[in-house]
């Protein structure tokens, strides 16, 4: 054989049941092996696996089966690792691999040292985590593997020839292959592979042995049938891996059976909150772990990078919606509420991406959370510092906010903690809230260039500050108050403009008293928060793409209902206003401390201003919608004293200027702003970047092209807007999604 990693002449597979065999079909059906060879204590079933296509040829001896191999792998039950080992080697062709499929790494390296008195180069242990409860060659699947992971555990003297060969196999099957070490592997499965199995056998072993055991099985309901359906598994196989991986396994039986017995306890004594702590955050682990590892969002609705707009021109826009609720809001209303003591109740709760991080994160904190239930949640307040060390980092996918609200609580706990996020939050600067915090007496390493994970030691005094903000940020702001909750003295916040203060409405009405005068905030330290009820009110940055498409659209009218108008949010309806927009608010009240009120929208022709400075801070997060109605008015459109917008999930200045451009349309991008000139729309191909209200305006603007666009990557929609697609056919956009799992 050559030596190309991407394919073998000859493959050996020792052990034909399930495993064995589906690797085997799978090798030479995608061509990563030209002939298959298979051995089994039991002839027939190595006869039975050529006549099903499983393998090519029989081998009646394990001589017959290696000696001319390039790869061999060893499908056989751990326990009998050693004595096929010990009866492969003086067979073994020069150059040949060997691999294996067993489910403990420990034990095969064992064997593989008792046989050749070394770890050899040519050995790579690895495990495929795909399986069934069928057994023997008749079993062999090709797709079993497809769309499953497979784990390589390289040992030390592993050389990268045989390892690129055994990870090629795998990607040939249509496998995932993640590379982990020896001792790793073995803990990580002992815990979701093997105590399952173990407890699944107890448990109907348990039920079996009961006087009504046959009433039992007979009213057995699919929980427990899809629970106990492991245990249908092969015993010799799973008694093997027991005692095989006894260190690993006995460890985390201990830790279960410790909180079990807390769990009885909880039930004995009626205590409620214990019992729906373990049941709200089981409930969502699974999925919460999945996206951690896959890097993905914590919704499903958009959860791949290939989720792609297609928006035929025109249409209109017309109707009455409500449309997602504040994020914001839903934020600190999660925050706050879990820092409170009593129980918080949030209605109108976003359960977007964003929001669900934040409340995952406070779950993994110790806090108990019921919901969100169709906005609807619960939280049970553990009071400023009751919180409890998480076990591991805190993800908080693609959010930045939640990430520098965090390090500001989190500088003030009494444990270490790390925060990390998506691809797209890791590339994002957090030290304009690290720098100052650090003057508050925190300690927060960051990776290359302040970028996440960010991880905060714990147990250190805070000390009040005054901090003049270099620019305006609700983020940084919000970041010192909440750190200043902590902190001996008073903690005093300056801002160079006005920015949203919902952090400091929201702590007031929870009975935390923030001082607001002109441009400073200030808080003191040592206080606490008492729960409440919370209604959310419908999100302005949300509503604004709606407000921008019926302000451009010919014959739109559109009624936006239960918006929040906080005074720091509605710098979009000042500057549509002194664009010419027809926007009148109805219905005005006061929401746990929020004005809120009914938008109406009509279309009008809107014309080019410049932009007021002041205005700035007060759209911050709606000027790429803004810079679509520019391209819709008369004459020309300034931005000035926007940087800000060059640090947001893109830089939003150049990625909506490069995407006009895309569509037609000339821009001159300025340091701080851009100068937009109205004219007309093309259609074409516009990237996103991954940025939700970069995808969205480009929809916005299909209502005036004059072809269609398809806007790319616009998974990340769902982060603030997770039915913004449903709401846009709703009201008459020409809206339609590839790309959706």
């Amino acid at each position: 054989m050559t030596k190309n990693a991407q394919q073998v002449e000859v493959m050996a597979v020792i052990g034909l049941g399930l495993i064995g065999g589906s690797i085997a079909k799978s090798s030479y059906l995608s061509g990563f092996a030209n002939h298959t060879i298979g051995y089994s204590l039991n002839f027939s079933e190595a006869r039975l696996g050529v006549e099903l296509g499983v393998v090519h040829e029989a081998a009646q001896t394990i001589e017959q089966a290696v000696s001319n191999a390039d790869l061999i792998i060893i499908a056989v039950p751990v326990r009998a690792f050693e004595s096929i080992l010990f009866k492969v080697k003086p067979f073994l062709k020069k150059g040949a691999v060997i691999t294996d499929v067993g489910s403990v790494k420990g034990c095969f390296l064992e064997a593989v040292r008792n046989v050749f008195n070394e770890l050899p180069s040519f050995v790579v242990p690895g495990h495929p985590i795909a399986g069934s409860e069928k057994n023997g060659v008749l079993a062999a699947n090709e797709n079993l593997f497809k769309n499953h992971k497979v784990i390589l555990t390289p040992h030390e003297y592993s050389a990268e020839y045989p390892l690129q060969l055994v990870r090629n196999m795998w990607q040939a099957a249509g496998s995932t292959v993640l590379e982990m070490s020896v001792a790793h592997h073995d803990e990580v499965l002992a815990a979701t592979s093997h105590l399952p199995h173990l407890i699944a056998f107890s448990l109907v072993d348990t039920l079996a042995g009961e006087e009504d055991s046959q009433e039992i099985f007979r009213y057995a309901a699919g929980g427990f049938r899809d629970f106990t359906r492991i245990a249908a598994s092969d015993p010799v196989m799973w008694h093997d891996i027991f005692l095989a991986n006894q260190d690993a396994l006995l460890k985390v039986l201990d830790h279960f059976n410790e909180d079990l017995n807390s769990l009885r306890a909880a039930i004995e004594n009626k205590d409620s909150q214990r019992l729906l702590g373990v049941f709200t955050r089981a409930k969502v682990a699974r999925e919460h772990f999945t996206k951690i590892l896959s890097g993905q969002s914590y919704t499903n609705i958009m959860n791949t990078k290939n989720v792609t707009f297609k928006m035929k021109p025109g249409g209109s826009v017309k109707g009455k919606i409500r449309v997602a609720g504040d994020k914001s809001i839903s934020h600190r209303s999660i925050m706050l509420g879990a820092l409170a003591d009593g129980v918080t109740e949030v209605e109108g709760f976003l359960e977007g991406e964003d929001s669900l991080a934040t409340l995952q994160a406070f779950r993994d904190m110790g806090v108990v959370i019921e919901g969100p239930s169709e906005g609807k949640v619960k939280i049970y307040g553990v009071g400023l510092h009751g919180l409890k060390q998480p076990p591991g980092p805190i993800y908080l996918g693609n959010s930045g906010t939640g990430m520098r609200l965090f390090t500001g609580l989190l500088a003030g706990q009494n444990f270490d903690s790390e925060l990390t996020g998506d691809e797209s939050l890791s590339k994002r600067p957090m030290e304009r809230v690290a720098a100052p915090l650090r003057l508050m007496g925190a300690q927060i390493t960051s990776s290359e260039g302040g970028r996440p994970p960010l991880k905060i030691k714990g147990g250190l005094p805070l000390a009040g500050i005054r901090y003049d903000m270099p620019m305006a940020s609700a983020q940084v702001k919000s970041c010192l108050i909440l750190a200043g909750m902590y902190a001996k003295g008073k903690t005093v916040v300056s801002e160079p403009a006005p920015t949203r203060d919902h952090t400091e409405r929201m702590l007031n009405g929870f009975g935390y008293i923030v001082k607001r005068e002109g441009a400073v905030a200030s808080i003191k330290g040592g206080g606490s928060l008492t729960a409440g009820k919370i209604d959310v009110p419908a999100d302005i940055s949300s509503a604004a793409f709606f407000m921008v498409a019926a302000s451009i659209s010919p014959g739109a009218d559109i009624t936006l209902e239960h918006v929040g108008l906080n005074p720091t949010r509605v710098g979009i309806i000042n500057i549509l206003k002194l664009m010419g927009a027809d926007i009148v608010i109805s219905e005005q009240k006061e929401v746990g401390g929020e004005p809120v009120g009914n938008i109406r929208v009509k279309y009008a022709q809107l014309k080019g201003i410049h932009i007021p400075e002041d205005q700035v801070p007060l759209a911050i997060d709606e000027f790429p919608v803004l810079f679509i109605a520019a391209v819709c008015a008369e004459g020309e459109t300034v931005l000035t004293g926007a940087e800000e917008l060059r640090v947001k999930e893109s830089d939003r200045i150049q990625v909506m200027a490069d995407g006009l451009a895309q569509l037609g349309v000339r821009t001159d991008v300025r340091s701080d702003g851009i100068v937009i000139k109205g004219s007309s729309i093309k259609g074409g191909v516009v990237h996103s970047h991954g940025d939700h209200r970069i995808a969205m305006s480009f929809a916005v603007a299909s209502l005036r092209a004059e072809g269609d666009i398809q806007i790319e990557d616009c998974a990340n929609v769902s982060t603030s807007f997770p039915n913004f697609v449903e709401l846009a056919k709703k009201v008459g956009m020409n809206i339609s999604v590839e790309g959706f799992k």
